[in-house]
């Protein structure tokens, strides 16, 4: 049976789920989901829709993990709602859209920014809109308007190495270039000098990782999934409202109407065996037995409980769970400006060869709640980030020295006044430095009723971010469904080869 693509790209790759397998359980099997961002919630809704009793228990106040957003009060009076940061919702983002689809069919709430611009200290301006739609007609043109591309630089690439870019497959690709990090990777490429923060600041950045501690692996899978593997493009969609009220509320709505639980504020403290059922799960208002436990919690939050519950699976995956490693620290830096700037700066502006300022954001662009403040004050809400920093980072000197950066990209910020201003200093992403790929956590445990999701977990298909989070999710709750005989949820991924065959047969040795 075909079944038509969820985007424009008419290649991308459906992912059945198993068949179901074993006896259906005497009653309704039940499972605790630890953790309420995207991966959590994207395996609770699997799970609930399935009719198994699903409960949700997240630490913290609210949902969302890296996408959750609070109530704060500015010191003008407004209320507003802070967060961790801008999240681009990229149209390859096949299953994190289709989870959201569940509250919000028409993705209403998310709309298109018109482009995704960077720009240089060094005054190099690039963009990705008004592109073809295709590979490789998308990199040709993008090559040939790019002021970061020089011909007399392109002639010096290495073309055979460089055809490694047009033929990724995964998990192929991890085996061949996991042991090397980014930056070697276009060293071997001879990847011109003029285009690297192309390559860097918009792939290895958006891992909050320095390119020498990312696998060149992960970077040749960014370069597939979003220009050379894809037709769908690298214009993305945000959220036109904060994060709770367009995303996590109406999906938790729709949870419940399922009949789960969504729990917040509920850190989990031990997994242990259970008495009537598989797991005891203990939480500081007491404990629960589950059949089933979805393990969803932010690497940090994942060694942690792993610690705490030495009964589960087995002393290699412990080990391993324990060895997974964070990126370093990033900062999350909102300023409401008593004077807008430009009226031609884009909502989202990516920056390189700035000490630590990785890219900017005017939140009145496109989300209504800074929208009405800016209009009723005359202002605008400015958003930057830096990603990478050292271990230990100061809040306040880094939060100066990103107004500082501010100042020279957009020059009209230097004599407004900051109304009031929120940041966030966080490290619990998650690092993939070369040679990890193999001692990666997967998403099936030893123990078959313990699953694991979230943007660390390795999956062998062609995701990132926040779509391998999700699809982590829905894979985690596929493997409990085929245990308990109830049908799963299929996947979809962009294509999972290059699309010039001839790159293939060019490139030497066994593929």
């Amino acid at each position: 049976m075909r079944h038509p693509p969820p985007g424009r790209d008419p290649r991308a790759r459906r992912v059945d789920p198993p068949p179901p397998e074993g006896s259906p359980p005497a009653g309704t099997p039940s499972a605790a989901v630890v953790g309420g961002g995207v991966a959590g919630l994207s395996a609770a809704v699997a799970l609930a829709e399935r009719g198994v009793d699903v409960t949700v228990l997240e630490r913290d106040t609210r949902l969302g993990g890296r996408l959750s957003g609070w109530d704060t009060v500015l010191a003008d009076g407004t209320p507003a709602t802070m967060s961790r940061g801008f999240h681009a919702f990229f149209r390859q983002y096949y299953n994190l859209r289709a989870v959201l689809r569940r509250a919000d069919p028409g993705l209403r709430t998310l709309t298109p920014l018109p482009d995704y611009p960077l720009t240089h200290a060094g005054g190099a301006y690039d963009g990705f809109t008004g592109l073809p739609a295709a590979p490789p007609w998308n990199a040709f043109a993008f090559v040939a308007r790019s002021p970061s591309f020089r011909w007399r630089d392109i002639a010096d690439v290495n073309i055979v190495a460089a055809l490694n870019l047009l033929d990724v497959d995964v998990p192929g690709v991890y085996h061949r270039f996991d042991h090397i990090d980014a930056l070697d990777l276009l060293d071997r490429l001879r990847f011109p000098a003029s285009a690297r923060h192309l390559a860097l600041e918009v792939f290895s950045r958006s891992f909050f990782a320095d390119p020498r501690a990312m696998s060149a692996a992960e970077l040749l899978t960014m370069f597939h999934i979003y220009f050379l593997g894809s037709s769908e493009g690298l214009v993305f969609d945000v959220p036109s409202a904060p994060f709770p009220r367009a995303l996590w509320n109406p999906l938790a709505a729709h949870l419940r109407s399922h009949g789960a639980t969504v729990r917040t504020g509920t850190p989990v403290e031990e997994v242990a065996d259970g008495e009537r059922r598989r797991y005891t799960v203990h939480t500081p208002d007491g404990a629960r037995e589950y059949d089933a436990v979805v393990l969803a919690a932010d690497v940090p939050g994942l060694r942690g409980l792993v610690a705490a519950s030495p009964g589960l699976a087995d002393g290699e995956w412990r080990e391993r769970v324990l060895a997974r490693p964070s990126a370093p620290p990033f900062l999350v830096s909102r300023l409401w400006l008593d004077r807008p700037v430009r009226a031609d700066r884009p909502g989202f502006l990516g920056t390189s060869g700035y000490p630590t300022l990785d890219n900017i954001s005017v939140l009145e662009r496109y989300e209504d709640e800074a929208a009405a403040w800016a209009r009723r004050t005359g202002g605008s809400v400015v958003e930057l980030h830096a990603y990478a920093l050292p271990a230990d980072a100061d809040a306040d000197a880094e939060q100066a020295r990103l107004v500082e950066q501010l100042h020279r990209v957009y020059p009209e910020t230097v004599p407004a006044r900051v109304v009031d201003a929120r940041r966030e200093l966080r490290a619990d992403c998650p690092l993939f430095p070369p040679g990890d790929f193999a001692r990666r956590v997967a998403v099936e445990s030893p123990d078959p009723f313990l699953v694991v999701a979230g943007d660390h977990v390795r999956v062998d298909l062609p995701v990132a971010l926040m779509e391998r989070a999700a699809t982590s999710g829905l894979l985690a709750a596929n493997a409990l469904l085929r245990r308990w005989s109830r049908p799963g949820h299929p996947v979809w991924s962009v294509p999972n080869r290059g699309r010039l065959p001839f790159a293939r047969r060019l490139l030497p040795g066994p593929r």
